[in-house]
């Protein structure tokens, strides 16, 4: 079955409650998409392009899913619909309730205008690369082959030191979504 990487974000409160708790309520709705075999700590993030705004929590998980890219999507947004967020109506890099973003799904290389996979801006941001490579380092992102190790060196030197920093939820570590996560 495909594996899809899910960035998972947060930076405003929803009806789950805070940002942390919106996370790990989420990752129940995901878990009905397919096996969440793998995520990642937590982590707070400076917010990227509009940046009169909190910091994030963003984390990453691995589902293995038989829906295909695009359904796969829709149902990632339908979630992102049930804790209060419309992409239609958003800031653009704006404050959010919960941002839901395939990274990359299997080694699919797909540009359409709904959907991009690799995530368009995956190898500049910390957001996503730290927890990316916390819990596949390895894992070559196509189409260049790089892995998310040494996508995230190549940008570490570039980083504030606050980029990304590990942050302790008893929402998030308390999740769960099922016997076939691996943490």
């Amino acid at each position: 079955m495909p594996l899809a990487y899910v960035a998972l974000g947060a930076n405003i409160p929803s009806p789950a409650g805070p940002p942390d708790a919106t996370l790990a309520a989420a990752l129940q709705r995901i878990a009905s998409l397919g096996a969440i075999t793998a995520r990642s700590s937590l982590y707070s993030t400076a917010p990227v392009g509009f940046t009169d705004q909190p910091r994030f929590l963003n984390a990453v998980i691995t589902l293995e899913t038989g829906l295909p890219p695009r359904q796969l999507l829709h149902a990632l947004l339908s979630i992102e619909l049930l804790f209060g967020r419309d992409r239609s109506v958003s800031i653009p890099n704006g404050p959010r309730t919960l941002d839901l973003d395939i990274l990359l799904y299997d080694d699919l290389v797909l540009t359409d205008s709904a959907l991009e996979i690799p995530h368009p801006r995956l190898a500049e941001r910390a957001f996503v690369l730290v927890p990316l490579a916390e819990i596949a380092p390895d894992l070559p992102i196509p189409p260049s082959g790089l892995t998310a190790a040494r996508l995230l060196a190549d940008l570490d030197s570039s980083l504030n030191p606050r980029a990304a920093l590990l942050v302790s939820s008893r929402f998030w570590s308390t999740a769960s979504v099922g016997p076939s996560q691996r943490s």
